[in-house]
């Protein structure tokens, strides 16, 4: 009799956990949601592109909603785009010493390039896949916000790539672990906490381009898809300001919804992934976290899912490599030294044949005299973006390790920081041309503030991303020996976020150059400002159809940030890896 009742006992407790709790019947409408979101999403894409000219868009604030569940959907799938990017090319430029030489500079001149400059080469491309079907137009305005998302996360990855501290990569190789095992046991969860508040930065920063990303053109005609983006461009075309206010308000509810259900659980999950030995006191948290926690089904159905995941990282994929004798290792050194010529010579062949097919483009229409004044412009934005980014730094450095240390602090200022981040900084042109006219100040010193208005928030997020990850167990020594004021700053904290300063500062500089190009030439109805700099020359060229010269600006702007990158921010990358890891 008594083996009979436990058996039923372990039966109905068995049954019991196939039920729902409560928290699942909290949970289980908002993941029903989601899912009815993507699918019609999904459905809409497959329309007729006709469709897209009969359904005009409308100013009436009744409209929003769907106009920002399909932005939304748009930056979601870049932002899982740039994810699968970051991964993949931020391994390979970190792992590969071939690959760096070359993927790195790259990545350089990708952030430089305007996004616009991405959607003229890509719209037909896409257009073409998918003839008249919306999705092809999606997949362009998609691409276009990937554009923007994409650098920020990959040279945070590959900061985290280089800077692992030496003692887990000695555990790493002490546990005999493959490349793939090493690749999501150690590198993805030591990259997790700068990676998410990159991912945050990103996401803000598509805000910038969603306009331009929902309306484009091809040829004379001009494809326009339902979004906030498509909405605002209507509302500044009418100079309706009150559906800019409506744009503004549904712009809040979108970020704060989405900080809520996705970056505030992720930033509260990759606390676990912070490097230390005593455990932080004020460890950041989420209401979403907690409730799918403490589900019952939800949590059993996604067991399999989590048990399969982990599977596939102990996977050991590896090929097996027989054990090196001295003169097989002298052989291998000989061969890695061939590699390496043969490597370098494709390389600046292929760059040689590249800078010799643009000059013989550009010479058409350029004249020498025309390729120094557009160096004399590099130098006038050159100087604007390093004054620009030495204030910033000043300001949000401090600020960010203030509220990075605090997580509770961090809660509340992580959902008005993305909104400032993701404010449109071209609502604000028509201010600056007003005030600029009406007392006749000085463009060349007035307009550069919006260079990076934009940018700076990539210097705040990267500080805060370091502060967040600076272990605790450093806190309390520093506390314990009476470490104070700016010994403290000099000796532990900078140090400490110097990596992820450089991240920030490196993809801010980078942002600012891409944003020089809408902020040196500014326009409000028939008045235009202009001040004097590389960006206004490309805007300029870019409104003329002036391809040789467009061609001469962005290759000079590429140029400039690369040098720039070389001769400052890489070697301070190289002390950071050398000097201040956290070992």
């Amino acid at each position: 009799m008594e083996f009979g009742f436990n058996l039923n006992r372990t039966a109905n407790a068995s049954a019991q956990r196939l039920l729902p709790n409560a928290w699942d019947f909290v949970a289980f409408p908002l993941i029903i949601c989601l899912i009815a979101m993507a699918s019609i999403g999904f459905h809409q894409t497959l329309a007729p592109m006709s469709t897209l000219k009969t359904q005009a868009i409308s100013l009436n604030p009744a409209m929003l909603p769907e106009y920002a569940m399909r932005t939304t959907l748009r930056m979601l799938a870049a932002m899982v785009a740039s994810l699968v990017f970051t991964l993949t090319y931020g391994t390979l430029a970190a792992k590969s010493r071939r690959a760096e030489k070359v993927l790195v500079p790259i990545l350089d001149i990708l952030q430089s390039v305007p996004v616009l400059g991405y959607i003229s080469f890509t719209v037909t491309f896409f257009l073409s896949l998918f003839p008249g079907r919306v999705i092809g137009a999606e997949l362009a305005a998609i691409f276009a916000i990937w554009t923007s998302q994409a650098w920020n996360m990959t040279f945070s990855f590959y900061q985290s790539l280089r800077t692992v501290p030496r003692d887990l990569d000695e555990v790493s190789k002490g546990f005999h672990l493959t490349g793939w095992q090493r690749f999501w046991k150690l590198d993805v969860p030591f990259s997790m906490p700068g990676l998410i508040w990159n991912m945050m930065m990103s996401m803000s920063g598509g805000w910038f381009f969603v306009v331009a990303s929902e309306a484009i053109t091809v040829g004379n005609n001009t494809i326009t898809l339902p979004g906030i983006g498509a909405y605002l461009a209507q509302a500044i075309s009418d100079k309706n300001l009150h559906a800019v206010g409506w744009v503004i308000l549904a712009m809040t509810v979108v970020i704060l919804a989405y900080d809520q259900l996705l970056f505030r659980p992720l930033v509260a999950w990759s606390d676990k992934f912070r490097m230390e030995t005593t455990s932080s006191g004020n460890a950041p948290e989420s209401l979403l976290l907690d409730v799918m926690r403490r589900t019952r089904l939800i949590h059993r159905l996604l067991t399999p899912a989590g048990v399969l995941l982990a599977t596939a990282a102990r996977i050991p994929a590896r090929l097996p490599l027989p054990h090196a004798s001295p003169l097989e290792k002298s052989q291998r050194r000989k061969s890695t030294l061939v590699g390496d010529i043969i490597w370098g010579t494709l390389v600046l062949v292929l760059t040689v044949y590249v800078v010799y097919r643009v000059v013989s483009y550009v010479r058409t229409g350029v004249t020498l005299d025309e390729v120094g004044h557009v160096f004399v412009l590099g130098l006038i934005t050159l100087l604007r973006v390093v004054v620009l980014i030495a204030i910033s730094s000043v300001i949000w450095v401090p600020l960010g390790v203030l509220i990075g240390l605090r997580p509770a602090l961090a809660e509340k200022i992580q959902p008005l920081a993305q909104f400032l981040a993701a404010f449109p900084a071209n609502l604000l042109f028509p201010v600056f041309v007003i005030v600029i006219v009406k007392y006749h100040l000085n463009p060349d010193i007035w307009l550069s503030p919006l260079i990076v208005l934009g940018t700076q928030w990539y210097i705040l997020f990267n500080v805060i991303a370091g502060a967040t990850a600076y272990p605790n167990d450093y806190r309390e020594a520093a506390a314990n020996f009476r470490i104070r004021g700016w010994q403290w700053w000099k000796s532990a904290m900078l140090p400490g976020i110097f990596p992820y300063y450089i991240t920030g500062a490196i993809t801010a500089s980078g942002g600012a150059w891409n944003a020089s190009i809408v902020s040196e030439f500014v326009q409000w109805g028939d008045t235009k400002v202009v001040a004097h700099g590389l960006g206004a020359y490309i805007a300029q060229t870019t409104a003329a159809g002036d391809f040789p010269k467009i061609i001469l600006g962005i290759a000079v702007m590429s140029l400039f940030v690369t040098l720039f990158n070389r001769t400052l921010w890489r070697p301070l990358y190289a002390y950071a890896e050398s000097r201040l890891r956290l070992d």
